[in-house]
């Protein structure tokens, strides 16, 4: 097929003002395993054997949640529900939010002993809540962790108590909280408050980075003999939100200070630019035989791209479209891709589309189209 190029040239208003800086090598950390993430882009800053498998810990109760926040979103339970505490929630063992067997606790307190106090208890009272025992839940979670293309995940509880057949890694869970913050976030506010007072016990959240730095908003630690010490993190800057995933630490201060090396070197070394918006008018092509005679084209939704900073005058855009595009056409037919390029290098590609519906034109402007496409 014949293809044309077209090259467009990005222009943001401070782009004259940028300029190079140098990008040190993402710092070498102690942990087991590790992944830094933008939250916009899902691009990887930073990484150290991010798909190995490994025991999540209570990092589990991040999938509890989002299994959970899903049942909240399609009106299974709601927030005010009393939820009965079964035996077996209550005697789970682990860290506790200190329920009490044959009482009732609603499904806002329950989310907030899991989420900040990280209640083992907690997180089986609701998965019984959700799918009538926390055997079902796990089916559930493992429903949804490949839906979001958690391949290399599988859990077997909702607490994240040890079992063989129950493991995870660092880029799935990555992926899980960014969808977590995509998808939950009236929800999210949660998992950025220090304490949280039940049956008069007050516990503190577990992730001390939340007092160290005024960026991070979230997310949750975890702790097992075998799995050592985790923490996900996400913090937001100007912008720019990052996600930072720990696991295998030797200790809390390990994990803590991991993640704020992570988030310190993506924050100061890259940046985050929304390049065109979903429904942008990016250029117009012709359409023959077409009532109209040409169509605005775009894309189906917002590009960002997470580039070192500095370095955004070196992007270069390519737009790969047909030649001959012929009515009738539907709104958002493909019609060509929009390729991105750091210094030569493509770092991004994403369909073409048309924004609106073409239809044929009348008969005398079909025939002159056919000729001057002979023509040609």
């Amino acid at each position: 097929m014949i293809k044309i190029w077209i090259i467009l040239a990005l222009i943001l208003p401070f782009s004259v003002f940028s300029q190079n800086v140098p990008i040190p090598a993402p710092p070498q950390l102690g942990s087991e395993s590790y992944l830094l993430m933008d939250f916009l882009t899902g691009h990887v800053i930073a990484e150290s054997s991010p798909d190995e498998i490994l025991e999540p810990a209570s990092l589990t109760k991040l999938m509890t949640a989002y299994a959970a926040f899903k049942a909240l979103e399609q009106g299974q339970i709601s927030l005010d529900d009393q939820v009965y505490v079964s035996e077996k929630a209550w005697r789970t063992d682990g860290s506790r939010m200190f329920i009490e067997v044959g009482t009732y606790v609603s499904v806002e307190d329950l989310f907030r002993g899991m989420i900040i106090q990280s209640g083992n208890d907690a997180s089986v009272a609701l998965a019984e809540h959700v799918a009538g025992s926390e055997e079902a839940f796990a089916g559930l979670m493992n429903q949804y962790a490949q839906l979001l293309g958690m391949s290399s995940s599988s859990f077997r509880n909702s607490t994240g108590l040890p079992d063989v057949d129950h493991y995870t890694t660092a880029r799935d869970t990555a992926n899980l909280t960014r969808a977590i913050i995509a998808e939950f976030p009236s929800y999210y506010s949660w998992y950025s408050e220090r304490d949280f007072t039940y049956n008069e016990i007050t516990q503190p959240n577990r992730n001390s980075l939340l007092w160290r730095d005024s960026s991070v908003d979230g997310l949750k630690t975890g702790y097992t003999n075998a799995a050592g010490y985790c923490l996900v993190t996400s913090a937001q800057r100007s912008d720019m939100r990052l996600i930072s995933v720990v696991m295998g630490a030797d200790s809390p201060e390990a994990r803590a200070t991991d993640s704020q090396a992570l988030l310190n070197y993506g924050f100061r070394f890259y940046e985050t630019h929304k390049l065109y918006s979903k429904g942008e008018d990016v250029t117009t092509a012709r359409v023959w035989k077409g009532d109209p005679g040409s169509v605005a084209t775009g894309i189906t939704e917002d590009l960002y791209l997470t580039i070192p900073r500095g370095s955004y005058d070196s992007l270069s855009v390519l737009i790969d479209m047909e030649p001959e595009l012929i009515a009738p056409l539907q709104i958002n037919s493909a019609i060509g891709h929009i390729r991105i390029s750091l210094d030569g290098e493509q770092v991004s590609e994403v369909p073409l589309v048309t924004l609106y519906e073409v239809l044929d034109a009348g008969l005398w402007v079909q025939i002159k189209d056919q000729v001057m496409l002979w023509a040609q």
